[in-house]
C-alpha cells in the first residue's frame, strides 16, 4: 500500500470519492505547512504537535473529516508552545492510521 493511492481508505468512509484527493491534499498543506512532531503513542493512538496558528484550519479539517469517516476521533489541545492533535481509531482501522502517519511523515520532509 503507497500513501498515493486512496487503497487504504475504507468503505466506511462518507465523503464522496471525487472528494477525496481534495482532502488529502488538504491534510498534506497542514502537514507541509504545520506539523512539528508527531509520535506514535500506540498502535492505535497517533499525537501531531502543530504551530498553533493552524488551530482554526486543524479545527475545520478535523471537524470536516470526523463528519465522514466517524471511526476517527480528533482531540486539539495547547501545549505550552504548539498545538496537540490526537488522532484515534479503532482497532479495526489502524491500518488507516498507519497511511495517515506515513503521509504526514513524508509531508514534514517535503
Amino acid at each position: 500500500m503507497t500513501t498515493d493511492d486512496q487503497t487504504w481508505v475504507p468503505e466506511s468512509c462518507t465523503l464522496p470519492n471525487a472528494q477525496r484527493p481534495l482532502r488529502l491534499a488538504e491534510f498534506d498543506d497542514l502537514f507541509a505547512t504545520a506539523l512539528r512532531e508527531q509520535q506514535r503513542l500506540s498502535p492505535t493512538h497517533l499525537r501531531w504537535r502543530l504551530d498553533p496558528a493552524a488551530e482554526p484550519t486543524a479545527r475545520d479539517l478535523t471537524d470536516r473529516e470526523s463528519s465522514c469517516c466517524s471511526f476517527f476521533s480528533f482531540t486539539i489541545a495547547r501545549d505550552a508552545d504548539a498545538l496537540r492533535l490526537d488522532v484515534q481509531v479503532s482497532a479495526a482501522h489502524v491500518d488507516v492510521l498507519d497511511a495517515l502517519t506515513q503521509r504526514a511523515a513524508a509531508g514534514m520532509t517535503a
